[in-house]
């Protein structure tokens, strides 16, 4: 027999409300990745301002992701525990500060704080929209949801391309950061509007859901969600998927392409861009297909593999057409969109009351690997430079790069053992989890 909480959300996520609850939640998603993603568009712009090479331009990028993992603890505990809606517009606030102030910031070491405090915003975004999608729709559509949620902070990383260098072209750097806050305050708008924690007639069941956490006590909640097993390597899958949008995507991907493969700023912005149309396309396409097919083992492998080869097609192929770039990079998005699996996996292998905990440890290891890849990789670009800077701008060559991106093929490896060991859960929860 359905639960009642089963009807009553059936019922709900027929509706257009729940779309619109979740969808205006990831906004505040859609606006971070804008703001994880727009180094790649100005990095040439911050080494000049603030006198910089790589190194220090990775610890501007990743400081971000450091407050964002450092808060992404406490963020699932809050959230399952308090009001989403009220805990969305007090982080993106902190976002929207950051970003202005980032914007203004002549120091190098106030820029890193501001970045710092746009993080812990961040680190509220997707847990958030995790945690409302949990409660407006059954977990048979959980991967086609999630696919979507993440499709929309993708399209943020997509604006942080092409459209960011148009516009610093247009006003500069800083006016087009600061255009980006007037966003942020347009977004939250809407989200104060629109969000809502549950259903109409679902408080007594989030009544009981509290009640469950309080009876689970503090310590035993963390270790169903940290401790577990499927967790891990659903997060360890995450992590080393989303690698190329770490460090191609976030920080150095159009700077490789104008110094290693001779591109024009604007061209080697439009091919990151695709890299970015390809994950908006392929996470709710590869979600769907996971939850029509009740499996969730299958898909990641494929996107596994299909990754792994499009990236070495990338790094050692001696490619000549752009058109075949283009085409490189939307293939390489597409295929390692199957992450967006980990997500509703990760819940189906833990209790509902602790979803927004047990997610954030998929969140804790992707965000984590955007500081460990971002600074590795710029370790290994400067391991073997010879050290020559043209126009303020410190110049790599294309074995530099070759050397650095290694790292992500390696990390598809990784990926694949992660999926071997992961035990599929056919699209339920499993037993006591509900």
């Amino acid at each position: 027999m359905q639960s009642v909480e089963g009807m009553m959300v059936e019922k709900e996520s027929g509706s257009i409300l729940s779309w619109v609850v979740c969808f205006s939640a990831a906004l505040f998603f859609f606006y971070e990745f804008i703001q994880g993603n727009m180094f790649s568009s100005i990095s040439q712009d911050i080494m000049r301002d603030f006198a910089i090479k790589a190194d220090k331009l990775g610890y501007l990028s990743s400081i971000y992701y450091v407050s964002n993992v450092l808060f992404l603890f406490p963020a699932g505990i809050i959230l399952d525990r308090f009001s989403t809606k009220k805990i969305i517009v007090s982080a993106m606030v902190l976002c929207i500060a950051g970003t202005f102030l980032f914007a203004v910031a002549t120091n190098y070491y106030v820029a890193l704080f501001c970045r710092f405090v746009t993080g812990i915003g961040s680190a509220f975004c997707f847990l958030s929209c995790v945690r409302l999608a949990s409660r407006w729709f059954q977990p048979h559509r959980m991967a086609l949801v999630t696919g979507l949620i993440v499709t929309m902070a993708m399209t943020g990383g997509m604006v942080a391309q092409s459209p960011m260098t148009w516009l610093l072209q247009q006003v500069g750097w800083r006016h087009a950061v600061l255009y980006d806050a007037l966003l942020g305050i347009a977004f939250l708008l809407v989200i104060m509007r629109y969000v809502k924690d549950y259903p109409a007639g679902q408080e007594a069941i989030e009544l009981q859901h509290k009640k469950n956490l309080a009876n689970m006590g503090f310590f035993t909640s963390l270790r169903k969600a940290y401790f577990n097993t499927q967790n891990l390597l659903a997060a360890v899958y995450t992590s080393v998927m989303n690698m190329p949008v770490a460090v191609i995507g976030a920080m150095m991907g159009s700077l490789y392409l104008q110094q290693a493969e001779g591109m024009n700023r604007e061209a080697a912005a439009l091919a990151i861009t695709v890299l970015f149309v390809g994950t908006i396309l392929g996470g709710p396409l590869i979600g769907s297909w996971s939850d029509k097919l009740g499996k969730r083992k299958l898909p990641m492998f494929v996107g596994t593999i299909f990754s792994f080869i499009t990236m070495l097609a990338i790094l050692y192929l001696p490619i000549q057409s752009y058109s075949l770039w283009l085409l490189l990079f939307f293939l390489l998005g597409f295929f390692t969109a199957s992450q967006v699996i980990s997500y509703p996996l990760v819940a189906e292998n833990s209790p509902l009351s602790l979803t927004a905990t047990a997610v954030s440890v998929v969140s804790i290891l992707t965000m984590s690997g955007y500081v460990f890849y971002q600074n590795i990789f710029t370790y290994l670009l400067q391991s073997h430079w010879d050290k020559v800077i043209q126009n303020g701008i410190p110049l790599y060559t294309k074995s530099n790069y070759q050397l650095a991106l290694g790292m992500i093929p390696i990390g598809f490896i990784i990926a694949f053992v992660m999926v071997l060991l992961l035990r599929e859960t056919h699209c339920k929860r499993r037993d006591g989890n509900a």
